[in-house]
């Protein structure tokens, strides 16, 4: 064993001054000491260290998931199938910009991605042929098609073919527009000359099937027309959607590119021209807003991540103090005995260093399947999540070295008290109490944190949208880590209230239960921070969702006034259903719903953004008779022709502007608009912030057809049955009774749902799981105290159940400082937002206090199970 170097006072020291030492000399001893120091108290205090590493294992597997999940969106791109015979793809931009200069600093652009089509001016298509290297240029245009009695389909050209490529498998190309080519899908059994029932928009028709084409596309089904007669049912003879290249034999691709790109430079077709896709860059061509969707993703995963951070440097901040704070008096000893502070905290700094080393790399290999599994509930066809060699290993290292650069400072912050004492206040601290109180510093980061968080939530409160939603959240994790610092006079009040009822209905282990408790506040807080952690994470979580949720379909059911609905396929409605419904007797309104996106850009804290927003076209006749927003100003009937717009009471507000005011937006094409604003009204959570006419919308969507067509009826059954003879020449359409769906502009998404079992279910797990971890950690160190009270004469079942009543005490309180804490940004959400209170379904609430309970149950009477049960009974 290495020497431990002592400092004695300097008037009773007898000895002689020795030769000088070396500094090296001096700093190889202050290493062997601490490393003997180190490896004992790693073998005697296995159970405290246990719990910390139990909790870093787990926070660098859950950040080594969410970096390699991001990662994995990082590189993600739309599949090629369309284009996969193309060399390039020509297509406008379908990304808008917009510029604006925060408050004191430089202009700042943003950018969106356009989620409809945006389309080419069919004169660019000539100056693409006419290239160098290009050996064809196609023009490329879809439109939807319904075949047979509902099949949805793509209708393209026979020209296109070659940009999959397609093949013809029997028969021959069409040569008028009443002849097709179809794939195997829609063959069946059939061969060439046989007639074929399609839908592109209004009465069926009949065509001749000339013949079958098989290719690589792996999308759905496709039926190939003249490059005339698709022109004409596309309905935009003056632009194209895309322009497929073949390049010439012996071009590369890179030399395809560059004269691909002077060819079309300064031709207008988006927000900066026509771009020019190769490699894997064509799948955006094929999959709209699927960049953009990918992007929100990275941003809300990058938003979570945050929080995740937040959360594991918290449990093993917490897990890690109360480890070294249980060994106080030891620390205490050995300083009293000589042991210098750099001793001290070179061996706790090696404790910790070595723990959180090893469980940073069991962590970093259990971060693999979690993150796959992550991924699983995140990838979608159109946007698979590539997961390269490097990337496991890569996010893996990322989250241990976050997870083993935090510990040792946290370790070294905790001992400090300790090791910056003299000896002989060391002495007697070895013998003093545990402090009930934190320190200065403590206590004033954490009187911050608390005046941040209500600052926060205060600000939110006036404000609306994603502002009100981050200023929230925000509030939310000021608020908690203002209640880990604030632990113990936290638990102090706590225990005043909850104390007294133990004492009087607990019989002798509610009373020692309390008077523990009472005792020891800053263990209590220690405990109670993990449980107000969880309970206040998943409160959040979940009641922000059900609230909106809540509210939208409230105001969805309260503005729907149709009593019946005609769906149809994927492919939309044909415009002239909603004519033929009109005439059918006993209906007294009919209204077609077309549905689209818009892009405002507007300020936030002075910064730019640019937000999109779902959007209802409506047909103006008779509204009423379909759908109440409750007007609050202006008139709805006013809303006809292009150039008029609805607009909520709260976007109202935002913008500034009223009935009879312009507003500037962009459709879901990019083309700016500046309609005037003929109805402000309050629904705006159910039907959305716009209300536009369905004339507007119909040149600026992919499709311009119907999703619903919304009736208000007369007559019950006898009118449904009616509409439906109506309807009987559309194949594919149904007539239903209307329920709010049908309206609502933002039902629940895939994303959305995948977001919320990320949040609540892995970081929830990883937040119970340090629940478990900190109360095992805190009963392991009460192991002598078990013992103690055995030996004074209490049973074996009066220590179980003192235990039990604490668990209880620290359960309730946690539970009900937790839902303080989330309540406090809730409320500061839900009151601007939705106007009314938070909402969390009570099941829900239930199933969490039921969880904490176990977990906390687990933590208390597990790793105390052998102290508790030895001794006399």
């Amino acid at each position: 064993m290495s020497r431990i170097t002592t400092r004695t006072d300097p008037h009773h020291d007898v000895r002689r001054p020795g030769p000088p030492v070396r500094r090296g000399a001096v700093r190889h001893g202050v290493r062997r000491a601490s490393a003997f120091l180190a490896r004992r108290s790693l073998t005697h205090h296995r159970r405290a260290w246990a719990a910390v590493f139990a909790s870093a294992v787990a926070a660098s597997a859950l950040l080594g998931a969410f970096a390699l999940v991001i990662g994995a969106l990082l590189l993600a791109r739309p599949p090629v199938e369309r284009y996969t015979g193309a060399d390039a793809v020509v297509v406008a931009d379908q990304r808008v910009t917009y510029t604006a200069k925060p408050w004191g600093s430089e202009p700042e652009t943003v950018r969106a991605d356009l989620p409809e089509r945006v389309r080419l001016d069919r004169s660019v298509l000539a100056r693409v042929a006419a290239a160098d290297g290009v050996a064809r240029a196609v023009a490329d245009d879809t439109v939807p098609v319904t075949a047979g009695r509902g099949v949805a389909a793509e209708g393209r050209s026979w020209e296109s073919a070659v940009l999959t490529p397609y093949t013809l498998t029997g028969g021959r190309a069409p040569r008028t527009g009443s002849e097709v080519v179809v794939d195997r899908s829609l063959a069946g059994s059939g061969g060439p000359g046989r007639q074929i029932l399609l839908r592109t928009d209004g009465t069926p028709r009949r065509y001749t099937v000339t013949g079958i084409a098989s290719g690589a596309h792996g999308g759905g089904p496709a039926v190939f027309f003249t490059a005339s007669r698709l022109t004409a049912l596309a309905g935009h003879p003056r632009t194209v959607d895309a322009i497929g290249v073949v390049a010439a034999d012996g071009v590369s691709g890179a030399h395809l590119r560059d004269s691909l790109e002077r060819a079309v430079a300064g031709r207008k077709g988006g927000e900066r021209g026509p771009r020019v896709l190769t490699g894997a860059e064509r799948g955006a061509a094929e999959h709209l807003g699927v960049a953009g969707a990918r992007d929100e993703l990275i941003q809300m995963l990058a938003a979570i991540s945050g929080t995740v951070v937040m959360v594991a440097l918290l449990v093993i901040a917490t897990t890690l103090a109360q480890a070294v704070h249980q060994r106080s008096g030891e620390l205490a000893l050995l300083r009293a005995v000589g042991a210098t502070p750099r001793q001290l905290r070179s061996a706790i700094g090696r404790e910790a260093g070595r723990v959180t080393a090893v469980a940073a790399v069991l962590g970093a290999v259990a971060a693999v399947p979690l993150g796959l599994l992550m991924r699983s509930l995140l990838a979608t066809d159109p946007l698979p999540l590539p997961v390269p060699w490097w990337l496991p290993g890569a996010a893996g290292a990322a989250g241990a070295l976050v997870v083993a650069l935090a510990a040792r400072p946290v370790a070294l912050l905790a001992a400090r008290p300790i090791t910056r004492m003299r000896p002989a206040a060391a002495l007697g601290a070895a013998r003093a109490p545990e402090p009930d109180r934190p320190g200065r510093l403590r206590t004033g980061a954490g009187v911050l944190a608390g005046f941040a968080g209500l600052s926060s939530a205060g600000a939110a409160a006036f404000q609306g949208g994603e502002t009100a939603a981050i200023a929230a959240s925000g509030a939310a994790t000021s608020l908690i880590i203002a209640v880990a610092l604030l632990g113990p006079w936290i638990a102090r009040i706590a225990m005043r209230v909850l104390g007294a009822p133990a004492r009087r209905t607990g019989g002798v282990a509610g009373f020692l239960a309390a008077r523990s408790a009472a005792a020891h506040h800053r263990r209590l807080g220690a405990a109670l921070t993990p449980i107000v952690l969880v309970v206040a994470f998943v409160c959040v979580q979940l009641a922000a969702g059900s609230t909106l949720e809540r509210a939208s379909a409230r105001q969805a059911a309260d503005a729907l006034r149709a009593d019946l609905v005609v769906t149809g396929p994927a492919t939309g409605i044909p415009g002239r259903a909603a004519d033929a419904v009109r005439g059918t007797p006993g209906v007294a309104a009919a209204t077609g719903v077309l549905r689209s996106t818009v892009v405002l850009a507007h300020r936030e804290a002075g910064d730019p953004v640019l937000d999109s927003f779902p959007v209802l076209g409506v047909t103006p006749d008779r509204l009423a008779g379909t759908l109440d927003p409750r007007v609050t100003d202006g008139d709805l009937s006013r809303l006809t022709g292009r150039n008029t717009i609805a607009l909520g009471e709260d976007r109202a507000d935002s913008l500034g502007a009223g009935v009879g005011d312009r507003v500037r937006l962009r459709l879901g094409d990019g083309a700016q608009i500046r309609p005037t604003v003929v109805a402000v009204y309050e629904r705006s959570l159910g039907l959305g912030e716009f209300l536009l006419p369905r004339q507007a919308l119909t040149g600026h969507v992919t499709a311009p057809h119907d999703q619903r067509i919304l009736i208000r009826s007369t007559g019950g059954a006898e009118t449904a049955a009616a509409v439906r003879r109506a309807l009987a020449p559309y194949a594919g359409l149904s007539v239903r009774p209307a329920v709010p769906d049908d309206v609502r502009i933002s039902p629940s998404a895939d994303d959305d749902e995948a977001l919320d079992i990320i949040g609540v279910g892995v970081i929830g797990g990883f937040a119970l799981l340090a629940v478990v971890s900190t109360l095992a950690l805190i009963t392991a160190g009460r192991r002598p105290e078990f013992r103690l009270l055995r030996l004074v004469g209490a049973g074996r079942a009066q220590v179980r159940r003192m235990r039990l009543v604490e668990t209880a005490l620290v359960t309730v309180a946690g539970l009900l400082i937790g839902t303080a804490v989330a309540a406090v940004p809730l409320l500061a959400f839900a009151l601007p937002v939705t106007g009314g209170l938070p909402y969390l379904p009570p099941e829900r609430y239930a199933l969490l206090a039921l969880t904490v309970a176990a977990a906390a149950t687990a933590g208390t009477l597990l790793p105390g199970r052998g102290g508790a049960t030895k001794g006399r009974r």
